[in-house]
């Protein structure tokens, strides 16, 4: 509970510096990405579990299986939106695939909440901001370090500095987020800790796809021989139409 209560009292903060003037409305509609391709062509529609602070500054959720919904958001701070799609008759559930999003107001185009699968990185560090700063001396961190001072249009134009990691440009969600998180509420945000990940690969006597993974920014896999898939210590997994596969640098199991 103490935990809940804090995330939600960063929430609820203050503008920082130099956002647009709040909109009127507080009642916006969602309009969700389009798929991936090869995720549309393997898995189909999917449902949506979405994420938000309400206009009372108390966070809500809703699954969403079609159409464009109405949501309130708190108006007067830097608001997340996260959507995770998930696909419940193949065994997929939230939380799995990688999660489209939206800073609110920076998103917001007249009544609606434009979420983009840029945004699901933007809504998922925003989230590991403000479990880090649960974590730390809350006097010893700076303001602007926090989730609704935090410089959102400016680090969304990273990924169009040639200057930034070419890998994580093409997939950011190689990145470690909580990791990058902890060390801006510590110190301060460095574009050059935006690295991948270290990860190594494993062999695994499965068929040869296409094999597709939980990022929307990355191509799917395809092998001639036996297949080896990026690992790392956490687990990921990857679905193909001969299942699903969830690996990670020690054991792999494979779900026909």
């Amino acid at each position: 509970m103490k935990r809940f209560l804090v995330v939600v009292f960063i929430f609820a903060g203050i503008f920082m510096s130099g956002c647009p003037e709040n909109p009127v409305n507080e009642r916006y509609f969602l309009q969700f990405p389009d798929l991936p391709p090869a995720w549309e062509d393997m898995l189909g529609n999917p449902c949506w579990l979405t994420e938000w602070i309400n206009a009372d500054g108390l966070k809500e959720s809703k699954i969403i299986k079609n159409g464009n919904p109405e949501i309130s958001l708190f108006r007067t701070s830097a608001n997340a939106v996260s959507a995770m799609p998930y696909w419940p008759e193949k065994g997929l559930s939230p939380g799995v695939f990688r999660p489209a999003g939206a800073i609110f107001p920076f998103d917001v185009s007249g009544r609606t909440c434009v979420l983009s699968w840029q945004g699901g990185v933007d809504a998922v560090l925003y989230r590991e901001l403000a479990i880090a700063f649960e974590g730390q001396d809350s006097v010893k961190v700076s303001i602007p370090r926090l989730p609704r001072n935090f410089n959102w249009p400016r680090f969304r134009q990273l990924f169009d500095d040639p200057s930034l990691n070419a890998a994580v440009r093409g997939d950011p969600w190689l990145a470690d987020w909580p990791g990058i998180a902890e060390k801006i509420i510590q110190s301060g945000f460095d574009k050059r800790r935006l690295v991948p990940e270290t990860r190594g690969s494993l062999a695994v006597p499965a068929g040869p796809g296409p094999w597709i993974g939980t990022s929307p920014f990355a191509a799917p896999l395809l092998f001639e021989e036996v297949p080896s898939f990026p690992v790392r210590k956490a687990t990921d997994t990857w679905v193909s139409p001969e299942g699903i596969l969830r690996c990670n640098a020690e054991t792999w199991i494979l779900v026909k």
